[in-house]
This record gives structure tokens, sequence and C-alpha cells, in this order.
């Protein structure tokens, strides 16, 4: 199984700055992040994982989001998306299944990433992600994550129709 000091290692290689956080208590699920470290859901990541018409496919949201399923079967040209079951998100990733790093994920994975991820934040800015481990968290600035990870961005969370909206800057950005 991949963990903490697997990502740590890595990052290490690389060359990147980063800090391995020892949680206040564990989790269960990435979606945990913002209350655990007390920061919000857009300062923590989470990693969702589909299989797109036979294909293990990674998408990077920010924690307690979704992807919508008809984005993510457009952008990935699959007729069928599916949650991967949590047998297989272990066996083939070798992260525990709610706890998915993006990062050493297997090449045969295909990795997206939600433009409001991307777009949503200073690149400068320091994200939180799960490290396959219910004690422990990733931080690493957002820029640094997304240059080692080569995902591709796409819109794949669309805000529900009639739901509340973020507030933005003038500048279109979001607060």
């Amino acid at each position: 199984m991949i963990d903490a000091l697997t990502l740590h290692r890595l990052l290490v290689e690389s060359g990147t700055q980063h800090e391995i956080v020892h949680l206040a208590r564990a989790i269960s699920s990435a979606d945990q992040l913002p209350e655990v470290l007390r920061l919000p859901p857009s300062r923590c990541l989470a990693v969702r994982m589909y299989d797109a018409d036979g294909v293990l496919t990674a998408v990077i949201v920010h924690a307690g989001n979704q992807p919508a399923a008809d984005a993510l079967r457009e952008v990935t040209g699959s007729r069928r998306v599916l949650p991967v079951p949590a047998d297989r998100v272990n066996s083939a990733t070798g992260y525990a299944a709610e706890l998915v790093a993006p990062l050493a994920l297997p090449d045969s994975v295909e990795v997206y990433a939600d433009e409001d991820v991307i777009c949503g934040l200073d690149t400068d800015v320091v994200v939180y992600t799960a490290t396959g481990e219910s004690a422990t968290a990733l931080g690493v600035r957002l820029l640094d994550l997304f240059a080692l990870l080569g995902a591709k961005p796409a819109a794949l969370t669309r805000p529900r129709p009639g739901a509340p909206q973020p507030p933005r800057l003038a500048s279109g950005r979001q607060i």
C-alpha cells in the first residue's frame, strides 16, 4: 500500500517542498480533511475514482464535491462512467479507497482535475490531500502539485441549478 512515507520520498526526490501533517484525529475519507484541518473545502482535495468505458479514471475535486456524471462522460468521451468499487481502487492504486492521493497513481490511470480546483485558488496556496493513511495529510503548493501530476483540466463540478453560488471578485475569481 502507498502511504505518507512513500509520498514523502517521491516529493523529496522531485525536490518539491511539502509537509506531512499528523491529523488530530483519524479520518476515513478525504472529505473529512476540511473539518479536521479547520480549513475551507477549497483548500482540501479529494480524488474520486471512476471506470470510464473500462479505463480507470481519477478525478481531483475539492473535498465534498463530486463530478457531474454528464460532464465526466463528455470529458472522457465515454458512454458509461461508473464509480469504481473500493476493492478495485485499493488493488489498482495501492491506496485505501477513500484516501487516494493524487500522486503516485499508476500510469494507466487517466487523471483529470476539476477546473474549479485549478482556477479557484492562487497557485501559491498550499492545499491538502489524503495520503492513503487515516492519520496524515499531505500539504503541498497547488502549483507544485499540478506540475507533478500532468492532470487534464476539465469543467467537472457544474453547480446544481438553483444552488447558491460562492461570491466572486470583479475579476471573476472565486473568493
